[in-house]
């Protein structure tokens, strides 16, 4: 998921996304630890969306807070 793509959702898409994203990464866990995980590579990217709408809805808290 790119960056600008994020910015452009509203709060409670970004919402959903975090939570779908943190649903993938704990299944994805879960087949790591029994063997069943084909592409490794799809944690350390789950990883790092979360961590992009992490920030993306930081930094719309933090406009929010500077506007008031």
């Amino acid at each position: 998921m790119d960056a600008t793509e994020l910015r452009s959702k509203t709060l409670d898409e970004l919402k959903a996304q975090l939570a779908q994203s943190k649903k993938e990464a704990f299944n994805l866990r879960f087949q790591q630890a029994t063997s069943q995980l084909e592409n490794t590579a799809r944690v350390r990217t789950v990883r790092r969306d979360i961590a992009r709408v992490n920030t993306i809805l930081n930094e719309k808290a933090a406009a929010a807070a500077a506007e008031a």
